[in-house]
């Protein structure tokens, strides 16, 4: 049984589940990490990813084998997908100090950015923004809002990166969540019905003992 999309998100050691939930590819691409922080946040993701897709089909978070791949890059890459429920949109997303996922029915597609302290970055808007879309904005909040947009289509398969500067974020027949963190972080989520944020749970049982999540 599934529900309705969730979200999640929160700081990495607000994820309190332990690494051997990860498959083999997944340590191995962590190992590679080059700073600790990266890594703890990549780790992190993707045990959130586990845990938000289990409340959406009511399992046991440790059961579900997240795979991702590619015809480029092989193994690791490339839109994820649990083993156990190929046809859930799950997407998660880790930028330094913050990790969010989501997960329900449809396409799901999600990012989180940190906004650049100073003026705006006019390389980042040239790149990543429309003619349109560039003459309006004016800082980097506005900017990062736009990019994490862009992400989560891109996410979810309806852009890519090549297109950023001429597709731009019409969210129409889609579905928005987005929130702020602290100062300068910024999530997105795209979905095909609406979704609803919840608190990340603790990693206490499976089944039902996990719920349905509480608001965040």
């Amino acid at each position: 049984m599934t529900i309705g999309p969730l979200a999640m998100g929160g700081h990495p050691d607000e994820v309190r589940a332990p690494d051997d939930w990860l498959t083999e590819v997944e340590r191995e691409r962590a190992a590679h990490f080059m700073f600790e922080q990266d890594r703890v946040c990549f780790i992190a993701a993707h045990l959130l990813i586990r845990i938000c897709a289990a409340a959406v089909l009511d399992a046991d978070p440790r059961e579900l084998t997240l795979l991702q791949y590619c015809d480029l890059h092989g193994l690791g890459h490339g839109r994820p997908y649990l083993e156990q429920a190929p046809d859930l949109g799950v997407s998660f997303s880790h930028t330094r100090g913050y990790v969010c996922a989501a997960a329900g029915p449809g396409k799901v597609g999600v990012d989180a950015e940190h906004v650049r302290p100073g003026p705006l970055d006019k390389m980042l808007a040239d790149r990543v923004l429309t003619p349109r879309e560039r003459a309006l904005v004016t800082g980097n909040d506005e900017l990062i809002r736009h990019w994490t947009r862009k992400e989560a289509l891109i996410k979810r398969g309806e852009l890519t990166l090549d297109k950023l500067g001429a597709g731009g974020d019409d969210l129409t027949g889609r579905h928005l969540l987005e929130w702020s963190t602290g100062p300068d972080i910024r999530v997105a989520i795209v979905t095909d019905a609406p979704a609803r944020r919840v608190a990340i749970p603790e990693v206490s049982g499976g089944g039902s003992e996990w719920g349905r999540g509480r608001p965040a």
